[in-house]
Order: C-alpha cells, then structure tokens, then sequence
C-alpha cells in the first residue's frame, strides 16, 4: 500500500509544479487554490508513504519519480525542449531511483 500512497504523493507533486508555474507568483488566484490544495494532498500521501519508508529513501523517490514526470509532461504538453543532455539526467535519475529500490528500501 505504501507504493501506492506514494503513486499519489508523485500524481500531486507534479500537479503542485504545473499549477504554480501557472500561478504566475501567485497572482492568479485559482492556480494558487490549486497548488496550495495540491501542495497539501501531496504532502498528506507522502507522510503515509513514510510510515514504510524511511524519510530519506521515501522523499527521495517522491521527489525524483515527480522530477521525471515534471520533465516529460513540459515536453509533452508545455512545448518544453527535451535534449539529450536531459535525457541524460532522466536516465540518471531513473537509475539512482532503481539502485534505492533494489537496497531494499521498501
């Protein structure tokens, strides 16, 4: 369950990012509700997530899991170059984040 609740906590952290690069330094104030709402429902499912996990291991996931979607939806969706030097760093992260799970983190 905990790898589910930590799915959840990456789902709203990548929301959390959209919406505050829409929120346009939270001056546009229904992007600012939803990254604050966001922001809170990320944070909720992570702290249930880190009732398995260690905190390091378990934010460390959370947060590059949802680096990596962040990356790859602004390429998708938001006209955002994806290079090679990007791809890179993906791969990178990708890799950091499978060495953690194979040390038998969770």
């Amino acid at each position: 369950m905990h790898w589910f609740y930590l799915a959840i906590a990456v789902i709203f952290e990548i929301a959390v990012a959209i919406s505050a690069g829409k929120a346009k330094g939270f001056t546009n104030i229904p992007w600012t509700i939803a990254t604050l709402i966001s922001g809170a429902i990320a944070t909720f499912f992570l702290s249930l997530a880190l009732l398995t996990f260690d905190v390091g291991i378990g934010y460390a996931l959370w947060t590059s899991i949802a680096g990596v979607g962040i990356v790859i939806l602004g390429a998708l969706f938001f006209g955002e170059r994806l290079e090679w030097k990007k791809m890179i760093g993906i791969a990178l992260v990708i890799g950091g984040v499978v060495g953690l799970r194979l040390s038998g983190a969770a």
